[in-house]
């Protein structure tokens, strides 16, 4: 009895100073572990995204059944509100994302040669892409038997040109390409900001101190508009399926599945075969640690709005900080295989079966020109309306096919822009195995976050023991060095 007595109660003899430290120790331990959810917030937020989509699907269908007036003008205010809140914030985003990340390029060296061979990768796997979305065109005729015509087309208000995104990147003024929301020229001026931040040097401190506070408050900011994913889901669903309806998707029914089966080929097919050839990483290992950013593309289209979930995705599989901070608002600005590769490939091919156009070989090579060299027309943006304008207008291909396709384009841009965030993720994470800078520690453990257990900063528990890629060197630890001690 004693026995039990002593072994269950408090050690008499042991020194205040020692039962001080285990109550220290006991509290911190439960001050670490993760508090219990309940309700809503202890759904992962994957099946928020999943309940979203059916729900929305469900309410959309009731919508236009039973032509519910009230139902029709909610979904619609719900996903436009989304996307509203997504749009708000990524005019300053891109801009200080772009400034600071420039400035951090300073503490990695090789830096020069970082972001040429990360272009030169954006630019190969483009090639790549736009070859699948040629292929699966020339292969289904996926215009042929829609029951369209030309005079179901319709001219978009705004075309794109060569000579439109020539003269377009360069601003009138400082203020437009905010109230505009013209991606392309705040990457311009973000970019002359950065560069002449470094030329400088000291003397633009107090700058870059402002632009890091700025961008993690916008950060912190947009992880609020991402929390709302779930409900923008439903809204933008429901409102596809309530304007447009299911017989839309039967009549566009071959363009859907190419655009669908080219860029899950592009995802699941050219990216996984890069990570295991080029990277020689797991495949498998890399969509476990960048799920969360790619599901989150698929919800928001939105990949300028995805970008910080991007960024820590990439940290978290052993990309170093100071590579990836660049490395993601780069590509969420010029990366896009699915809007500005496979997409325009078969959107060109679809046109000109409608208009009965015939195209050769050479039309072919200036589809991949312009995928390769103008994918930055898309900005990160929803929507691929001006990359494919772009195109049609290289072909001299009629702008009024671009009315064809606006209305399934809300259903095609889910895959596309997850398309283009999963090469968002992947290429940094090649070029830092290639370059001798990746964490394999780190990618080994890493793991798919949920979107909830981000903490004030934005940054990620480290619930499955992935700390945080030290920087020294060029910009963190080699694949061939022992792990860092962890305490």
């Amino acid at each position: 009895m004693s026995s039990n007595t002593s072994s269950s109660a408090p050690d008499e003899s042991s020194s205040p100073e020692e039962s001080s430290s285990t109550a220290e120790a006991a509290a911190a331990g439960e001050a670490a572990a993760p508090k219990r959810r309940t309700g809503l917030a202890g759904v992962p937020f994957w099946a928020q995204i999943l309940l979203g989509l059916v729900l929305g699907a469900l309410l959309g269908w009731i919508a236009r059944s039973g032509d519910v007036a009230w139902l029709s003008t909610a979904l619609d205010k719900i996903g436009g509100t989304f996307v509203q809140l997504l749009k708000l914030a990524v005019g300053p985003l891109v801009f200080f994302a772009i400034t600071v990340s420039i400035t951090n390029l300073r503490n990695v060296s090789g830096a020069a040669r970082l972001a040429g061979r990360t272009l030169l990768w954006f630019m190969a796997t483009s090639l790549i892409a736009v070859g699948i979305g040629l292929t699966i065109g020339l292969l289904t005729n996926p215009g042929a038997g829609t029951g369209l015509s030309p005079k179901d087309g319709a001219r978009p208000e705004q075309a794109g040109s060569w000579l439109d995104f020539l003269t377009g990147i360069i601003p009138t003024d400082v203020i437009t390409p905010f109230t505009e929301l013209n991606v392309l020229q705040i990457v311009f001026m973000a970019a002359v900001a950065g560069v002449a931040a470094l030329r400088i040097g000291e003397r633009a401190a107090p700058l870059l101190s402002f632009s890091e506070s700025a961008l993690t408050l916008l950060q912190k900011a947009l992880w609020w508009v991402i929390r709302l994913a779930p409900l923008g889901t439903l809204g933008l669903i429901g409102r596809a399926i309530d304007q447009y309806g299911w017989d839309l998707i039967g009549q566009y029914a071959t363009f859907t599945a190419d655009v669908y089966i080219g860029s899950l080929l592009v995802m699941f097919g050219v990216y996984p075969l890069l990570l295991a050839l080029a990277a020689r990483v797991s495949p498998l290992q890399f969509f476990r640690g960048a799920w969360p950013a790619i599901q989150l593309g698929f919800v928001s289209r939105s990949s300028v709005g995805t970008m910080p979930v991007t960024q820590k995705a990439i940290e978290r599989l052993g990309v170093p900080r100071e590579y990836a901070s660049f490395a993601a608002p780069f590509g969420a600005t010029t990366k896009m295989d699915g809007c500005a590769a496979v997409y325009p490939a078969l959107a060109a091919i679809f046109v000109a079966e409608i208009f009965g156009i015939s195209l050769g070989v050479g039309d072919y090579v200036l589809i991949a020109f312009v995928s390769v060299i103008g994918s930055a027309a898309t900005a990160g943006l929803t929507g691929a309306t001006v990359m494919t304008t772009l195109t049609l207008s290289t072909l001299g291909l009629p702008l009024e096919g671009v009315g064809l396709l606006l209305a399934i384009d809300p259903v095609l841009d889910m895959i596309r822009t997850a398309t283009n965030v999963a090469g968002q993720a992947a290429v940094p994470v090649v070029v830092a195995a290639r370059e001798r800078i990746l964490d394999l520690d780190a990618f080994r453990r890493a793991r798919s976050f949920d979107i909830d257990d981000l903490d004030d900063t934005g940054d990620t528990g480290d619930t499955e023991g992935a700390g945080p890629v030290p920087a020294g060197g060029a910009g963190g630890r080699r694949s061939g060095e022992p792990a860092p001690a962890t305490a």
